[in-house]
């Protein structure tokens, strides 16, 4: 049986990128920099002392998805996924976003695009109540190919918050019987683009052209990839203000991977996840790979977030609370899995189990 299309055979290698990430160890010789040399390690990442807090620094891009706004030719909306993929990285330390800042790269400084993108950016920073306090616009059209029609550009947003000492979610206290809440996607997000332009559009290779509305969709295919990423600032800041959260996953590259670092952190557990309601865009991709290629489905756990953009850990007698405040702020979300202690990540999912 073919182990079918992988995201590796798009280019994008999870393992070499893992090996590659060894590199990281060389960055704790700046640590000494820190206050008194402290910087506290997360699980997905490090903040660092500032007054009686910490500090959390993140920064993001939007990967491949700037080709299908080109494809488009609409920049309206992927300043949001932007601002999105930074600021939803920023509050899984318990973290609130203060400022962000963005880089621009671009072919050149087309007057129509940059003000496109910069709607997108101020939208994006209004929902994650935080200032655009900066940020940089460079033409480097020999690094940014493309036309003067295609309006080649990349784009990267870095957010900072801040959390008290004793709001940091260190995510070292989960223990079996512990629940996941899943909170709602709006579909792709910004993860797994690569996969999706090469099952899907013609012009990576794909079965549609862009304004296509394949069966399953009930609009054009681009604007159903467009969709931007959805921001959780505000919902996880009520939750934050009353619970016990005891991890916080943004669902992205990795997809449900990500909770091996968890598992890290809290020795001797695993996950168990049974509840998925993907968008139709999942199951389009994944029927739409050729027969010889199908992806399965434990690659399109890997890649994709099948439904849920963020997670959060917290105990089965708290479950219910949080949910009545996600609901309160309007934030669709369902208890999706429960810590076991299998040591391994399983998805029972449409009559299959995978293990991850």
């Amino acid at each position: 049986m073919s182990k079918g299309l992988t995201y590796a055979d798009t280019g994008v290698d999870r393992e070499l990128r893992k090996t590659a990430k060894n590199a990281l160890k060389t960055l704790e010789e700046t640590y000494r920099f820190s206050v008194n040399g402290e910087v506290l390690q997360l699980p997905y990442g490090n903040i660092f002392p500032h007054r009686e807090g910490y500090l959390d620094l993140a920064v993001e891009g939007v990967g491949t998805k700037v080709l299908l706004a080109q494809l488009a030719d609409k920049f309206d909306t992927i300043g949001v996924d932007a601002v999105a993929m930074a600021v939803n990285d920023t509050i899984r330390s318990g973290a609130t976003p203060l400022a962000i800042v963005d880089n621009i790269h671009t072919q050149r400084s087309d007057p129509t695009l940059v003000e496109a993108l910069f709607k997108g950016l101020v939208t994006g920073a209004m929902e994650a109540q935080c200032i655009i306090a900066g940020g940089e616009i460079g033409d480097v059209a020999d690094i940014i190919k493309g036309t003067q029609a295609t309006k080649g550009f990349d784009l990267i947003v870095a957010c900072i918050g801040e959390v008290a000492k004793e709001h940091v979610i260190h995510g070292n206290s989960i223990t079996p019987g512990d629940v996941v809440i899943g909170l709602r996607s709006t579909g792709l997000h910004s993860n797994g683009i690569t996969l999706v332009r090469r099952t899907l559009f013609k012009e990576w290779g794909g079965r549609f052209d862009p304004f296509d509305v394949p069966e399953y969709l009930d609009r054009e295919l681009i604007y159903e990839a467009l969709e931007p990423t959805k921001i959780y600032v505000k919902a996880f800041a009520e939750v934050m203000k009353t619970q016990n959260v005891k991890g916080a996953v943004h669902v992205t590259g990795d997809a449900y991977l990500k909770f091996n670092r968890l598992m890290q952190f809290s020795p001797g557990i695993g996950f168990m996840f049974h509840n998925f309601k993907p968008q139709p865009i999942f199951d389009l991709v994944r029927e739409t790979a050729e027969a010889t290629e199908k992806v399965q489905w434990t690659e399109m756990f890997k890649t994709f977030n099948m439904g849920w953009g963020f997670a959060i850990v917290v105990d089965k007698v708290s479950a219910d609370d949080v949910l009545r405040i996600l609901e309160k702020r309007g934030t669709e979300s369902e208890v999706i899995g429960e810590v076991t202690s299998r040591k391994e990540i399983v998805v029972e999912f449409r009559g299959e189990t995978l293990v991850l």
